[in-house]
């Protein structure tokens, strides 16, 4: 059997945790199997590259290692959204146009975009990094609820970590799910995780509100149990249900609806880390009714479900 060839693109500063997700899963044979993949590194430049670990790599070879790649990999790119010279977009390029399938993980789609290879494309990248890639390349379609997305000949990952989802995959798709458990086990890694980056972005701090808002929004907190119509709150705020509307639009951008369930699901992580409340009951105390109720929630804002969260997050 013919070895994969996987040739990694690298780009002072390198990232090493990035480059060993792709090198651990690529670079490991399973026992009793033969190999399937061989992994090397280039750069633009050869020679000694600096990591972001503060220690430098030899790299002895150059572009012209990505005429030889059936995959090649873009492990990050520092900083995110650094212009790659036109020599790298160009071999990149090449080397799709060749047939070689060509994958980023984190940071490292904005290479990707740069050679033109997602116009028009679904793509992802770190969650941090998510609305800077839709601003620069509004042609690409940036999905920041994924761990990866593969087109097959492209593919691209979320931050660091699912840089290993998105290689297990692709292991997978080449030689079967029995394989790729296997190096999945050797990593002791479970062989596929369940739901979206968005269950490990931080959450952003609520915006703020005047003081004419202010009272009544401390108030909702301490009841999130209690069913908060929007009549409910009008009447609490001394206002119709029309100008509070507006100004939770004039002040927070967005609706009270839409406030009090970011309020709720937030409580509901806080509860699922910190108690071993059963989610029925955490459903109840935040206003949300039913565990039936969490889950679909939970399911349609964070990709995942309370009981995996839990198991992520879970500080008990």
């Amino acid at each position: 059997m013919r070895l994969h060839r996987v040739v990694a693109l690298l780009k002072p500063p390198q990232s090493p945790f990035e480059l060993a997700c792709a090198t651990e899963v690529f670079g490991t044979v399973p026992q009793e199997e033969p190999p399937r993949y061989s992994f090397r590194f280039c750069a633009e430049h050869p020679g000694s590259l600096q990591t972001t670990a503060g220690y430098a790599m030899l790299v002895d070879a150059g572009l012209e290692a990505l005429e030889q790649a059936d995959t090649v990999v873009v492990p990050g790119w520092q900083p995110p959204g650094a212009s790659a010279p036109p020599t790298v977009t160009a071999a990149l390029r090449a080397a799709h146009q060749r047939g070689s399938r060509i994958i980023a993980i984190c940071t490292g789609a904005f290479v990707l975009a740069q050679a033109g290879l997602l116009d028009g494309r679904r793509a992802t990248t770190h969650w941090r990094s998510t609305a800077q890639l839709a601003a620069t390349f509004p042609e690409v379609r940036v999905d920041a609820d994924v761990l990866f997305v593969d087109h097959g000949d492209v593919a691209t990952s979320a931050g660091t970590g699912a840089g290993i989802d998105l290689c297990l995959h692709l292991v997978r798709s080449d030689h079967g799910a029995a394989y790729a458990a296997q190096i999945a086990r050797n990593m002791v890694l479970p062989p596929h995780r369940d739901g979206s980056q968005l269950q490990y972005a931080a959450q952003p701090a609520p915006a703020r509100a005047d003081a004419s808002l202010a009272p009544l929004l401390e108030w909702a907190i301490s009841r999130l149990d209690a069913q908060l119509t929007l009549e409910c709150l009008a009447e609490r705020a001394g206002l119709s249900s029309r100008t509070l509307a507006r100004r939770f639009a004039e002040q927070l951008g967005t609706s009270p609806g839409q406030w009090l369930l970011s309020r709720r699901l937030d409580a509901a992580r806080a509860l699922l880390e910190q108690t071993d409340l059963p989610v029925e009951s955490i459903a109840a105390r935040v206003g949300l009714t039913s565990a039936v109720n969490l889950r679909r929630r939970f399911q349609a804002h964070l990709g995942t479900t309370p009981g995996a969260y839990r198991r992520t997050f879970s500080q008990t």
